[in-house]
């Protein structure tokens, strides 16, 4: 064998070395992901049999709050892959139990309880029964036909509450809900918090007004609250999946999705994970399963759509879902590494595989939300 031969046959093993996934890089087999969420979404089924039985932590809550309204929307992807007639049948008796009705009443302009709406819309579609989506349609109409704008000053709103207005809009075919949604989406943007609560520098989201600069992270970097940006994500790709590109706005919640994903790519921990602050490891840093599900979430439908391309996102995308799975998912189908409820990263500690958060619905749902997407990357 000649030497400029043997040398190229060489280099030609040695880079498909390298190429190779590790073994935490491997696309697991859809059995597999589908066996996880059945585990994990059965352990919660079992726990909470009365699907419209109050929560009670520090206080009494009803069950169509949006922690469990987020879980809903979870599941609601697991069953249109996975057709179960208990996910149905609990779906159902979830909005039964309320009356298909809001927290705190039809006059709510609050997104939090307006996400429950995004269940109830998408059971109407199965089963067109009016009272349904009576209440949700109601509360957003009223929206819809106020001047005002200014009622997402959290970014978490998001995620609660465009998927409703995108739905409402298909639905009707009535773009006022699509105008509304903007005008609501671009004054969270642009306008609060000082200049808006989005930075296009680092493509990331401060979550609220009280985060915006001056305010630092202990290293002196922006706090970017990991869950926080994840429910960003979560708006926009639940937004593009219905939103008719003819939309004028449709572009800019695709861009803004891409630079997103973009941003959050070289902030995922080596283990597969992101730590709860996004620019700041040291603080309260360690695995968390809520912030990296939806950036998974994002990650994979962004591959499945087209819209992202594989060479750079499969990787990161299996290695952090394969972390979740191996890592977060106890043997009774609970979740670990979940932070509770809060705002920031100093919220809802500890995080860690034994520390049961204050609720573990809204957990569930994101890592639902992954799985639907990750069973549906092709190798």
């Amino acid at each position: 064998m000649n030497k400029p031969f043997f040398f190229q046959i060489c280099f030609f093993l040695l880079t498909l070395t390298f190429s190779l996934p590790s073994p935490g890089q491997q696309l697991p087999k859809k059995k597999q992901v589908l066996k996880q969420m059945r585990l994990a979404n059965q352990y919660f089924m079992d726990k909470w049999p009365d699907a419209g039985k109050v929560i009670v932590t520090n206080k009494a809550r009803p069950s169509n709050i949006w922690t469990r309204a987020v879980y809903y929307e979870g599941l609601m992807a697991l069953y249109a892959m996975d057709k179960k007639k208990a996910y149905y049948n609990y779906a159902v008796q979830w909005g039964d139990k309320h009356n298909w009705g809001l927290a705190n009443g039809v006059a709510t302009r609050n997104a939090d309880n307006h996400c429950a709406g995004q269940t109830y819309i998408d059971l109407y579609l199965i089963d067109k029964k009016p009272a349904r989506i009576r209440d949700i349609k109601e509360s957003i109409d009223l929206m819809v036909k106020s001047d005002k704008k200014d009622d997402w000053w959290w970014i978490d709103a998001l995620q609660m509450a465009m998927p409703v207005f995108t739905r409402l809009g298909v639905l009707y075919q009535d773009t006022s809900y699509f105008r509304k949604m903007y005008d609501l989406y671009s004054y969270t943007k642009h306008t609060h918090g000082g200049n808006g609560l989005y930075n296009p520098e680092d493509k990331l989201w401060w979550r609220d007004k009280d985060f915006v600069p001056p305010y630092k992270e202990p290293n002196g970097e922006d706090c970017y609250w990991s869950r926080g940006n994840g429910w960003v994500v979560a708006a926009l790709v639940r937004t593009l999946q219905m939103l008719p590109h003819s939309d004028p706005h449709y572009a800019e919640y695709l861009q803004d999705y891409k630079d997103m994903m973009q941003a959050v790519l070289p902030l995922q921990r080596s283990d597969g994970f992101w730590n709860v602050s996004l620019h700041d490891p040291s603080h309260f840093g360690g695995k968390e399963t809520s912030g990296t599900s939806l950036f998974v979430y994002g990650m994979a439908w962004g591959m499945n759509q087209g819209v992202l391309d594989r060479s750079v996102y499969l990787s990161p995308a299996v290695k952090a879902w394969n972390a979740l799975a191996a890592e977060s998912v106890h043997e009774n189908g609970a979740l670990g590494y979940v932070q509770g409820t809060g705002k920031e990263p100093k919220d809802g500690q500890p995080v860690s595989y034994t520390h049961m958060p204050d609720f573990e619905d809204y957990g569930l749902g994101c890592f639902l939300l992954a799985g639907t997407e990750v069973y549906k990357l092709k190798k």
